[in-house]
C-alpha cells in the first residue's frame, strides 16, 4: 500500500482501512447504459473506481484501501493508485465481499476501525472523507446515508465491531435497523453522491470529479 497522510490529531490519525467493493466492470454500472451507452458504461464504472480509490488514498484518516474485485483490469488499475487487491472469493455478492475484504484486513490488524465505501464516488474529496472518519470514531457502527437518502454510501466499524453490512436497495434503513448509528454530517456531499444514472452523474460532474471520470465522461452523451 501506499504511504498515507499522517496527522497525529485523534479526528485524523490515519489508522482506518477503507474496504471498497467491484463488481466484474463487464456487470458494473447497468442503469447507466441507458445514457452513456453499453460500450462506453464499464469504462465509467473503472473510472469511478479509480477516483474513489485515489481520493480515499489521500484521506488523511486511511491507513489503506483495499479493494475486493476478481475483475483483471480493474485489479490492477487499483493496485497501480496503491489499493491491495483481494480476490472475491465468496462470488455471493456486495455484502459476502465486504465481510470478506473485513475478514483480511481483521486478520492482520484485530484492533483496526474498518469502513466499508462504494466505488462509485467520482466527487470524492480527502478532507470531506476525514471528516465522515472522524465522526465514525464516536460510535461502534455508524453510516452515512447517500444523496437520496435511501442507501448507504459509507459503513464504518470501529476497532473490535464487525461492520455487518447490509447494502443493496433501502440499506439506509437495514442499517439503522441493525443498530447502527446515522451520521449526519453538513458538508460532506462527495461522500453520499454515489453515481447509479446520467442524472447522478451529471451531479457529480457540476460537483467536481476527479480526472478520471472527467476525462472518460467527455466522450459521454449523458
Amino acid at each position: 500500500m501506499v504511504p498515507m497522510h499522517r496527522d497525529d490529531t485523534p479526528q485524523t490519525r490515519a489508522d482506518w482501512t477503507l474496504v471498497v467493493p467491484l463488481r466484474p466492470l463487464s456487470r458494473a454500472k447497468s442503469r447507466l447504459a441507458a445514457a452513456a451507452g453499453e460500450e462506453l458504461r464499464p469504462r465509467l464504472a473503472l473510472a469511478f473506481a479509480q477516483d474513489t480509490v485515489a481520493a480515499a488514498a489521500a484521506c488523511p484518516a486511511v491507513e489503506g484501501v483495499v479493494v475486493v474485485t476478481d475483475d483483471p483490469l480493474a485489479g490492477a488499475e487499483l493496485a497501480a493508485l496503491g489499493a491491495r487487491i483481494v480476490p472475491d472469493v465468496p462470488g455471493a455478492g456486495l455484502n459476502p465481499a465486504l465481510e470478506h475484504g473485513e475478514a483480511v484486513v481483521r486478520a492482520e490488524r484485530p484492533g483496526a476501525p474498518v469502513a466499508a465505501l462504494n466505488a462509485d464516488l467520482p466527487a470524492l474529496r480527502p478532507a470531506e472523507l476525514a471528516r465522515v472518519l472522524g465522526a465514525a470514531r464516536a460510535h461502534r457502527r455508524s453510516f452515512l446515508a447517500d444523496a437520496a437518502g435511501v442507501g448507504t454510501t459509507l459503513l464504518a466499524a470501529v476497532g473490535g465491531v464487525a461492520l455487518a453490512p447490509a447494502f443493496g436497495g433501502a440499506s439506509r434503513a437495514g442499517h439503522l435497523a441493525s443498530g447502527a448509528v446515522e451520521m449526519r454530517l453538513p458538508d460532506v456531499e462527495s461522500v453520499r453522491l454515489d453515481v447509479d444514472t446520467g442524472e447522478d452523474l451529471a451531479a457529480a460532474l457540476a460537483l467536481g470529479v476527479g480526472p478520471h471520470t472527467l476525462r472518460t465522461s467527455a466522450t459521454s452523451p449523458a
